[in-house]
């Protein structure tokens, strides 16, 4: 059933997300928006399109989001695999993306507080990286607990 829902999910955001289709989209709402006087404005007739995007909006939230969710996790397990892979990069960001969201502001303080301090308040282009850390004598604290790490304990 996953399997399945995946590729649905994958056809249907690529079919949905193609100029034709927003066209057809438009077209089907000018040829309601005509049959106004043949049905005399009706409510059964406000009631078709209401009804009908309800129901598309609805489903396709879902769609969507599965969609979503599939790149986000599979673009921060090649992002991990860089981090892991790069001698130079910090791995204590593996994983972040389980924090909460005031970990994650507590994280990007320290890096934004860092980059000030590497550049003097300019504006930064890079963060320092775990070499940088050292040359200035910064220890580097052990890595960040991640939601997976706390499972594994557990």
């Amino acid at each position: 059933m996953e399997g399945f829902f995946a590729r649905f999910a994958n056809v249907t955001s690529r079919i949905a997300g193609r100029p034709w289709t927003f066209l057809l989209c438009v077209l089907v709402v000018l040829a309601w928006a005509i049959s106004g006087p043949v049905f005399h404005f009706s409510q059964t007739w406000q009631l078709v399109i209401n009804t009908g995007t309800t129901i598309v909006t609805f489903l396709m939230v879902f769609l969507i989001q599965n969609t979503q969710n599939r790149d986000g996790a599979a673009m921060q397990a090649k992002l991990d695999e860089l981090l892991h892979a790069v001698g130079k990069a910090d791995e204590r960001f593996i994983g972040i993306e389980h924090l909460t969201e005031k970990d994650l502001d507590h994280i990007l303080e320290q890096v934004e507080d860092r980059a000030n301090r590497l550049h003097g308040g300019a504006q930064m282009p890079v963060v320092a990286t775990r070499a940088e850390d050292a040359a200035r004598g910064e220890t580097t604290p052990k890595r960040i607990p991640t939601h997976r790490s706390r499972k594994a304990k557990a």
